[in-house]
Order: C-alpha cells, then sequence, then structure tokens
C-alpha cells in the first residue's frame, strides 16, 4: 500500500508543512526531501554533513499501516543497531517519553557503530563507527509512527535543534 504525502506551503519561516496519512509534521529548513525508496517511507530527509564527516545525516519517517510493534520492540531494535567501540562499554541509551500535540511520543537517542541491516532483510549490514541514531515512536489513532534519524554524530548533533522543532510540529488530523 502507497501512503500519500503532500507538501503544502506554509508562511513559517521557510518550512514546509507535510502530511503524511493523517501525521502532519514541518520539515526545517535546510532539510533535503528526498523520493521515498519503498512504500513503507511516508517521507524522507537528507540533512547536510557537518564540516568533516564522511557523509550527510538521513530521517525517514515510517508508517506501516497500524502495524511495526510497539515501543519497546523498537527501542531495542534501534538498541541493537548500535555496538560501542571494541573494548569499549556501550553509551546508555538516553530515553523519553512526551506529550506532543495530543499525541504519545516516545524518543531515543542511541550512539555508538551502526551496524543495521543496509536494507531490511539483507545478510549485509552497515559499519560505520561514530554514529548516532535519533529514533521516536509517535502513537496515533491509527497506530503508530516511526521516525529514525541516523548519520555522523557531529552531523546529527548540528541538527539536532532541528529535530526538536520537527517532534514539536507532529500532529495527527
Amino acid at each position: 500500500m502507497r501512503l500519500q504525502m503532500m507538501a503544502v506551503s506554509c508562511v513559517c519561516a521557510s518550512m514546509t508543512v507535510l502530511a503524511a496519512s493523517g501525521l502532519t509534521f514541518q520539515a526545517p529548513e535546510g532539510w533535503k526531501a528526498t523520493p521515498p525508496s519503498s512504500s513503507m517511507r511516508v517521507a524522507d530527509f537528507s540533512l547536510p554533513r557537518a564540516a568533516g564527516d564522511p557523509e550527510d545525516a538521513e530521517l525517514v519517517v515510517y508508517y506501516f499501516g497500524g502495524e511495526g510493534g510497539g515501543v519497546d520492540a523498537n527501542v531495542q531494535r534501534w538498541e541493537s543497531e548500535m555496538v560501542p567501540p571494541p573494548g569499549k562499554p556501550p553509551v546508555p541509551t538516553v530515553r523519553e517519553t512526551r506529550t506532543v500535540n495530543g499525541l504519545k511520543v516516545t524518543l531515543v537517542d542511541v550512539r555508538g557503530t551502526y551496524v543495521a541491516a543496509m536494507m531490511p532483510g539483507a545478510a549485509a549490514h552497515n559499519n560505520k563507527p561514530g554514529f548516532r541514531l535519533r529514533g521516536g515512536v509517535v502513537e496515533t489513532p491509527k497506530g503508530p509512527y516511526f521516525i529514525k534519524l541516523t548519520g555522523p554524530e557531529k552531523t546529527v548533533a548540528k541538527w539536532d535543534a532541528a529535530f526538536g522543532r520537527f517532534v514539536a510540529s507532529l500532529k495527527y488530523q
């Protein structure tokens, strides 16, 4: 099932309001929308890299038609996608739950070497040290939406305030 996403002009500081199957949000200035690479991705953004970082960060909004597992299962999966450097203890996951415009949103922040599968079900895995993953589960009346931001630590840090504005803009209509 392909979900529709539409961009609507907004009179607010160069931000674009997007609607994805009932969930709306504002893409902060500087984020570059890219075409979703699968039907489960309702929005894809490239966040330009910080000086000296090897690549841009990526933020994806997923919706699995009301499926996709619970909050704890997703947090555990995201934690498993980040491993500590050899001989180092894992950096503890920062987890918080907040209410945003009436929606329960659980956010996580995990650091380490990004080792997620390159594609769902693929045998090949990433091996990207010094990465950071910021994830979110947004609980809506039609099921959860999932937000996943990954990229080099310095690049993700560059976009921390913008990520906060993005999360604060979440609404369900």
